[in-house]
């Protein structure tokens, strides 16, 4: 990926930038005629589709409402979908999309399996693209120096591949941050900042390309002798990854810095100078932060709700005083559902010219013929699940995640991501990721406690299922009696939360949840673990859930302080 591919060029700032909010007016004056624009996105991707095979199978050229769609088209999972996909992705034409994809994103889904999502010109630019530029306008309003320097942002997430995986008819099967749209797309612009004309952009040295932690290490090898304003991460996971990293790996940046190494390979001049002052930053402090090495640093880009909300104020400190954390859009690979068009920390609007969006009550299950209802019918402070439609073959698709209405404005809803669709459900409590991070965020702020993150896994060794939860502590140590008080005000949170939970402990098919406290770098130390056994960074995120033995076993690991003593023993 080379710059002039990406539109670089003296002015590319300014043309950047201009592009950025014009897409941002627009969908901002989408927003007039909501129901009028969801509409026409159901017509233009009806009648552009009507011939595919899909689109034959399911009457698509009869089809004029959207009460007639959902008549025609159940709600579908990607298993669903797959079989489509496949034929698809084999190089079969014409089969959910009229025209070819070009690519085929990636996105590890709850089970792990890598999907294949159709990605084609016509989704790029009607769907993908608006929504895409318009989520940097805050950043870019606010934080216009992050592209006056090419050392000014350091993207987490961008991982360009010389040699990408590809399907069984050659396409490319990778993550969107692995694409150049440049050359795949013709939309020269679209690199987003970090990308272009940046030390750290591509790798100047070898490196095996499935190395992720080494990748990660060169990187940060390189800003750390740069002036950058902005860390982009999107996934909060990798951005509270970097302080630990940081940390981690000091010793060999110093070094390397000081010889005029990188990765063990020359480059650039020795800096013993550089060296010594960033041992002094040490020294200094006691320890090594972002803030420390970066201290014009003013901003962070990433999701900033789900279990981030309970950690992300005591890791913006280390990136320094005043850092602003803005939100990036309630998205997946699959499509856009909202995106940030001011300065709200967590909710955004509907992209009413992308898809048509349908939800689902969270509390109700999603079943292929579950009622759905539009955009205009939310209510504010509930939860629902995500359906949406698109041009690029996706069809009334649940896309696994459930959003929050945060509030209307304009008699527009704004929505935050607030978890995965999937449920724990030991004895018919049907919890949410949104309840449990709920119920923990009640009892965390009761108690003036705080943690830099939790999973919790259901223990039946003593023949009633109870929810253990795994907790690293952060700030000052927690002492046993506010453990206890923790986990009695987590229970009654949960109880709240959800009435299948306060009916499974008020009839005993579960027992008080217990508390394990972890290390402070246990999650930190599990992500880097997940990383270096293959998985790219931008897939692991906070998982609340952890069932499995052996990935729990792999976090709690022998240095948990043991349970505290159950919340209570009787009855809700």
């Amino acid at each position: 990926m080379n710059s002039a591919d990406q539109g670089a060029g003296p002015d590319r700032a300014a043309r950047y930038t201009a592009r950025v909010h014009a897409e941002r007016a627009q969908l901002v004056s989408a927003l007039d005629d909501l129901p009028g624009h969801q509409r026409h996105v159901l017509t233009d991707l009806l009648s552009f589709n009507a011939g595919t095979h899909y689109g034959t199978a399911h009457g698509f050229g009869r089809v004029r409402t959207l009460d007639e769609y959902r008549r025609a088209v159940p709600i579908q999972t990607y298993a669903d979908l797959e079989p489509w996909i496949e034929r698809s992705a084999a190089g079969e034409a014409n089969v959910l999309t009229a025209d070819r994809p070009a690519v085929f994103f990636t996105s590890s889904g709850s089970t792990g399996a890598h999907k294949k999502i159709p990605v084609t010109p016509r989704f790029m630019r009607t769907t993908f693209f608006p929504f895409y530029y318009a989520a940097w306008a805050p950043l870019l309003t606010h934080f216009p120096e992050v592209l006056q320097r090419p050392d000014a942002v350091l993207n987490l997430k961008h991982d360009p591949l010389s040699a990408p995986p590809t399907t069984s008819s050659g396409k490319p099967h990778v993550g969107a941050s692995q694409v150049n749209f440049g050359d795949t797309f013709g939309e020269p612009l679209s690199a987003e900042p970090g990308t272009v004309d940046t030390a750290w952009a591509e790798l100047p040295v070898p490196v095996d390309a499935r190395d992720h932690l080494e990748k990660a290490y060169l990187r940060l090898r390189l800003a750390v002798t740069g002036d950058v304003r902005c860390v982009i991460g999107i996934n909060p996971a990798m951005v509270a990854a970097l302080p630990h990293q940081l940390r981690l790996w000091w010793p060999r940046i110093v070094k390397e810095i000081r010889d005029g190494t990188l990765g063990g390979h020359p480059h650039g001049s020795p800096d013993p100078l550089r060296a010594a002052e960033l041992e002094a930053l040490a020294d200094r402090f006691g320890t090594v932060r972002p803030a420390h090495v970066w201290p014009r640093l003013r901003a962070l880009f990433c999701w900033t709700t789900g279990l981030a909300t309970l950690y992300l104020p005591r890791l913006r400190e280390e990136f320094g005083a005043g850092v602003s954390v803005l939100p990036a859009p309630v998205a997946a690979s699959e499509g856009p559902v909202a995106v940030a068009l001011d300065r709200h920390g967590s909710a955004g609007s509907p992209v009413a010219t992308a898809c048509v969006y349908e939800f689902v009550d969270a509390d109700d299950d999603l079943t292929p013929d579950a009622p759905t209802l539009t955009p205009q019918d939310l209510e504010a402070g509930r939860d629902y699940h995500v359906v949406f439609s698109h041009v690029g073959g996706l069809y009334r698709y649940a896309v696994g995640d459930v959003v929050r209405v945060v509030d209307r404005t304009g008699g527009v809803p704004r929505l935050a991501y607030a978890g995965r669709a999937t449920r724990s459900d030991h004895a018919g409590e049907r919890l949410r990721d949104a309840q449990v991070t709920r119920a923990l965020a009640g009892a965390l702020d009761a108690g003036g406690l705080e943690l830099r993150n939790v999973a919790t896994r259901v223990d039946t060794t003593d023949g009633t299922g109870r929810y253990v939860f795994a907790v690293s502590p952060a700030g000052s140590p927690w002492h046993d009696d506010e453990t206890a008080a923790f986990g009695a005000r987590l229970d009654e949170g949960l109880a709240r939360e959800s009435a299948g939970y306060r009916a499974a402990r008020a009839d005993g098919r579960l027992a008080a949840p217990t508390t394990l406290r972890l290390p402070a770098d246990a999650f930190l130390r599990d992500w880097q673990d997940t990383v270096a056994g293959g998985v790219r960074p931008t897939q692991v995120k906070d998982r609340l859930f952890r069932q499995d033995p052996a990935q729990w076993e792999r976090l709690v690991g022998r240095d948990a302080v043991a349970p505290g003593p159950p919340a209570r023993e009787e009855s809700l």
